[in-house]
């Protein structure tokens, strides 16, 4: 029996919001300067997605700033921004999703090689849980679109970061990506090794309280580097095997990024692909589009607001959010 997440009303999924990019920024200055090298959400930016309804935030941060050994404690000043970013966005009724966007490696050292041993993850979210456990408007994104390493050991890295979660108490809903940048397109594919839709069925959380985070852009390679989309129904197709996945085996998930460009092919694309989870929503929790934040202001999948006007996509995510 799947953990209770309702839906709020009918037509809708629960959790839909944005990425609220920035924190991740600088990889290659660590630990580097705020607001210089990096910066966390604005309050300003909190501001303008929570009046918009879209409610469900995903954070990403570094996982070397947060926790500078691996190990250790964590970074006292790190977690003091991270604090107050939490407690800010709830108390205005959002819900944060903390992503630790690593790729599955610390340091450029993918997970399951001798500096990073496949028990580090775990030891990162145990101290995670231990501060926000007992906040149920936070969700746990365990990391952002693993790759380089085979599928079974990013499935034993997860299920010993679910379990070390757990052994705190936290109840807290628990997102777990799959490998290969957890592409949906690619979910079946053994072009990363052993495909997700098999090694990933070996998630095991106590609390049963989990979703599959997939991600999936709309260009031609699904890479989300290009304003060109495939076609007006490359969402639908590109979701549709995830979907009827989930389904088959009692699943859920959750789109925790998706972007295109501004024109009509796009928009087309983004509408159509979030009708079909909201028609979809027995499986689909939710979702939180790429992105917003400090972008230089021709990022061509922003929706962070230029000049005061909404961004042309924003019209799109409108339409589909939980009242």
């Amino acid at each position: 029996m799947l953990g209770a997440v309702p839906a709020r009303a009918e037509g809708t999924l629960r959790l839909t919001g944005v990425n609220i990019a920035g924190a991740e920024f600088g990889h290659n200055k660590m630990p580097g300067r705020h607001g210089t090298d990096y910066f966390y959400p604005s309050r300003t930016t909190i501001d303008y997605f929570v009046s918009k309804g879209l409610t469900t935030l995903r954070v990403p941060f570094r996982w070397e700033r947060l926790q500078p050994a691996l190990g250790g404690g964590l970074d006292q000043a790190e977690l003091k921004l991270l604090d107050e970013l939490v407690s800010y966005a709830t108390s205005k009724g959002a819900e944060v999703i903390l992503d630790v966007h690593n790729y599955a490696a610390y340091n450029k050292k993918p997970i399951g090689t001798p500096e990073t041993p496949t028990d580090t993850l775990a030891d990162l979210w145990k101290r995670i849980s231990e501060r926000y456990g007992k906040n149920d408007k936070v969700i746990f994104g365990l990391m952002n679109e693993p790759k380089g390493l085979p599928t079974e050991t990013w499935l034993a890295a997860a299920n010993a970061a679910v379990a070390a979660i757990r052994s705190t108490g936290a109840k807290n809903l628990i997102l777990v990506p799959g490998n290969g940048w957890t592409g949906a397109h690619s979910w079946l594919s053994r072009g990363y090794g052993t495909p997700n839709a098999e090694a990933m069925l070996g998630v095991a959380d106590p609390a049963n309280n989990f979703a599959y985070e997939a991600h999936q852009y709309l260009d031609a390679d699904f890479s989300g580097t290009k304003p060109q989309c495939r076609n007006e129904q490359i969402g639908v197709k590109a979701l549709t095997a995830f979907t009827d996945w989930l389904r088959q085996h009692g699943k859920r998930g959750f789109l925790g990024e998706f972007g295109g460009g501004s024109d009509a092919v796009c928009l087309a694309a983004l509408d159509g692909m979030l009708e079909f989870m909201a028609q979809n929503r027995d499986v689909w929790l939710g979702w939180t589009y790429w992105a917003a934040g400090p972008w230089p202001n021709n990022y061509f999948t922003s929706v962070q607001p230029s000049g005061g006007v909404d961004r042309p996509q924003m019209q799109i995510l409108l339409r589909h959010i939980a009242p």
